[in-house]
């Protein structure tokens, strides 16, 4: 029970979302840097690019030399599930070879065929996860558009109504 009476210490003691040591409080603090560095980690991508053919964290994702939630695989796209979810659906789409596509703006008429298989494997994996009332495709590109990761990739997001403006 909370009293105006009550002091400080006491108040911060019973309010997990207040004390600093709380898991609650530490798993927050977490996703709000998390949520706020999001533009950070993309202005710090574009201000030091790695070489287009230096392998990224998508190629140990598809070399197994990281793990990840792997929902669909075939011989050109590789999918996952995005380690800080921004609906309760996000699935990254990502294809298994860059080619110099680190952007969707350093596309060239040779991608298209790629380009093409990763919006149809989104069209399957949506239906895969039961997304029947709608989903959202996102490609962000260069540092405006919060690019952290110079692979091409398409975020699929659904399982909530999707607002517009999106961001």
């Amino acid at each position: 029970m909370s009293s105006a009476s009550e002091s400080p210490d006491k108040a911060t003691a019973n309010n997990p979302l207040k004390h600093p040591n709380s898991r609650i409080a530490v798993l927050t603090s977490h996703f709000t840097a998390t949520m706020s560095s999001e533009k950070d980690a993309a202005l710090a991508a574009a201000a030091a690019p790695p070489p287009a053919d230096s392998p990224t964290i998508f190629d140990k994702i598809i070399n197994k030399e990281i793990p990840a939630k792997v929902v669909y695989e075939d011989d050109k796209v590789f999918a996952f599930r995005d380690i800080a979810p921004q609906a309760p659906t996000h699935i990254l789409l990502i294809p298994k070879i860059k080619d110099g596509l680190t952007g969707l703006s350093q596309a060239e008429e040779r991608h298209c065929e790629i380009l093409g298989q990763l919006l149809y494997a989104a069209k399957l994996v949506a239906k895969q996860e039961g997304l029947g009332d709608g989903f959202r495709v996102v490609i962000n590109d260069g540092p405006d558009g919060s690019q952290s990761v110079y692979h091409l990739h398409l975020h699929l997001l659904g399982g909530r109504q999707m607002n517009w403006p999106p961001g």
